[in-house]
């Protein structure tokens, strides 16, 4: 039903596949580049962060390569049915998008910094789509996990909105949203470092080009 639509729609609770209440599949054990586990619990002292900025295949590769991350892993998101597949995330059925989770040490990357990549690696400015990409899951999203990185996240909203505008971009649609009460599906094996495992494979993010005024941390990928 979604599918037809020219413009694509969130479901609600009670459109949203029913999902399930275990995964039809494993997660790998270990990051293919970092070497770390994927899935939690993390070492002590490690923070996580989780942002969704179109296809998470690239999406990924910008953070692993940023030092200071500890590990990375992609999922989805943001929507309403339990342990999805990529072809009902991809339906628009699930509500999720696909989003990264990011585990790294403050000591080394900070948060701000983190923020920075994000903005500066697509462009939050587009709705339901990233580039030619387009359906619900590939929306603009940061999910919080503490009250500071709210406030982080939304400053650092508010400050690159500033520079868009200035440079004659529309407004900025991305969601800023807690973590808690939107559980992180980690994606099927073949997803994790998709672009290590695949070098050559399609990568559809991009800037719009307009640097973010908070941190250091470079855009390149």
């Amino acid at each position: 039903m979604f599918l037809n639509r020219r413009t694509p729609e969130l479901p609600t609770r009670e459109q949203a596949l029913r999902g399930r209440p275990v995964p039809e599949f494993t997660v790998p054990s270990r990051h293919t580049v970092l070497g770390n586990p994927l899935v939690g619990p993390y070492p002590e002292g490690l923070e996580v962060a989780d942002f969704a900025l179109g296809c998470f295949w690239g999406a990924e590769r910008k953070f692993w390569q940023t030092e200071g991350v500890w590990t990375t892993l992609v999922g989805y998101q943001g929507g309403y049915t339990e342990n999805p597949t990529y072809e009902e995330a991809c339906s628009g059925m699930t509500g999720h998008t696909e989003a990264v989770r990011v585990v790294f040490d403050p000591s080394v990357v900070t948060y701000e910094e983190l923020l920075k990549l994000f903005w500066e690696s697509h462009d939050p400015t587009q709705g339901f789509r990233q580039g030619n990409d387009v359906g619900t899951q590939y929306r603009s999203a940061i999910h919080t996990h503490s009250p500071a990185q709210a406030a982080a996240a939304e400053a650092s909203r508010e400050a690159y909105q500033k520079v868009l505008t200035a440079s004659g971009h529309r407004e900025i649609t991305t969601e800023i949203l807690p973590a808690e009460g939107r559980p992180f599906w980690p994606a099927e094996a073949y997803h994790q470092q998709y672009l290590d495992k695949n070098p050559g494979g399609y990568c559809g993010i991009g800037g719009t080009g307009v640097s973010c005024p908070i941190g250091v941390a470079p855009a390149g990928g």
